[in-house]
């Protein structure tokens, strides 16, 4: 799949997800408890503990991926994420979450086994992501209105080189419940890092 908005192509991977792309919206949805997601005190990856997800690889060097994210919330933990993937066991998430009443924006960094991390509720059923390379880091942000950022986190994940190709895109989960729809519009792409994360830019 070509969106018009992102510099490289983008390939489902995972259960089906159903993805569209018309009048600048990517829609997806995940089936029942999809999910992805190592449990910490677990033993291996369960090989039905899988979602949704859209993705491509990244052109080299910092850039910034955008959406804004609106999610058919219908059971707790239903998200609509922004993916990244470095390596089979090293993958991470910036999720608008049902977490597990209110929406959320929670993230997930999987080493081998995944953490997760409560940010903050916000109001309504969308909220604005953005998923960031600078340097060899890798940072989260979210915003109600695209304009003014607050920072969620900063992180490394992978080798240098791993993550230097990362692939980045968009991800549909609904772990506990029925299915859940997700769309993204806004998308951008900007070839360039952020030169300070904890400004609000």
């Amino acid at each position: 799949m070509n969106l018009p908005e992102l510099p490289f192509p983008l390939k489902p991977y995972g259960p089906e997800g159903g993805w569209t792309y018309e009048n600048g919206a990517l829609t997806g949805r995940a089936g029942a408890r999809q999910d992805r997601f190592v449990p910490p005190g677990g033993d291996s990856l369960d090989p039905a503990s899988d979602a949704p997800r859209l993705l491509g690889t990244a052109p080299a060097g910092d850039f910034q991926l955008i959406a804004r994210v609106r999610v058919g919330f219908a059971a707790a933990f239903d998200a609509g994420v922004l993916y990244l993937h470095t390596g089979e066991r090293e993958w991470a998430k910036l999720c608008l979450e049902l977490s597990p009443d209110r929406p959320t924006v929670c993230t997930v960094v999987t080493r081998g086994h995944s953490d997760d991390v409560n940010s903050f509720t916000v109001d309504g059923d969308s909220h604005w992501l953005r998923l960031s390379r600078t340097g060899g880091a890798f940072a989260f942000h979210a915003s109600p209105d695209g304009r003014t950022w607050t920072f969620v986190r900063v992180f490394a994940l992978g080798t240098p080189e791993e993550a230097a190709h990362a692939s980045v895109g968009f991800l549909a989960q609904s772990p506990t419940g029925e299915g859940c729809e997700v769309a993204f519009d806004h998308i951008s792409f900007r070839p360039e890092g952020l030169a300070d994360l904890r400004d609000g830019t």
